[in-house]
């Protein structure tokens, strides 16, 4: 196994998103994903030439040095990278809470059991629902969370029909989310109202903080 992996940035912030949303957080994104969605807001992650090799030993020694004990690995598409379930180990073994955001088209059942997943699932919007991987949500455990990004009347009812159809609710948090600048949030609480949908809303913090803009936030 690679003991290195191609990473975009690291940085320190707040959690933006899920459940763990406002909690002070130590981000390694890593470079390459194998989709394209159309509401993307880390393009520039997105190849894997995008990134410079850096050593798991590194990135435990930083995130140590940064003070936090909360770290989430993103990306790009985490899972893409052989040696990234080996980081979660180091980083758990250390003491930290590890997150894992992940896209849902790659199989997350390699990560160790304390990781908790956040799997980003894809909705018609994306231009990528096409290429979700069913079988993920047998790997779910208690504490992970199953993401739904939202930006039209037709994303939602996909999601519902999702939650519903393979019952994510029993087994993990639900969240949706809606595309910042497609949707208002209103809107999609109205839906869920209506329906009493098993999910939370959830909103992206960092793009209320700082401008939507702002990289390494």
């Amino acid at each position: 196994m690679s003991e290195t992996l191609n990473i975009y940035e690291t940085f320190s912030s707040i959690q933006g998103e899920s459940t763990h949303a406002g909690r002070l957080c130590f981000f390694i994104r890593l470079a390459g994903c194998n989709l394209r969605c159309s509401y993307c807001d880390t393009k520039k992650a997105q190849t894997m030439d995008s990134g410079t090799p850096r050593t798991l030993d590194e990135l435990v020694d930083e995130a140590e040095k940064s003070g936090l004990k909360l770290v989430e690995i993103t990306g790009g598409e985490p899972m893409l990278q052989s040696a990234t379930p080996e980081l979660c180990r180091r980083l758990l073994a250390r003491g930290f809470e590890v997150l894992m955001e992940t896209n849902g088209s790659v199989d997350i059942s390699p990560l160790p059991a304390g990781v908790k997943r956040i799997v980003d699932w894809k909705t018609p919007f994306s231009g990528e629902s096409a290429k979700m991987l069913d079988s993920n949500f047998r790997s779910l455990r208690p504490g992970d969370e199953v993401k739904f990004v939202i930006a039209n009347r037709a994303d939602y009812d996909a999601a519902l029909d999702v939650v519903r159809r393979f019952d994510i609710a029993a087994h993990a948090t639900v969240l949706f989310a809606p595309v910042f600048g497609e949707i208002k949030p209103r809107t999609l609480v109205e839906w869920m109202l209506a329906d009493r949908a098993p999910a939370r809303l959830n909103l992206q913090f960092h793009k209320i903080v700082w401008s939507p803009d702002t990289e390494g936030v």
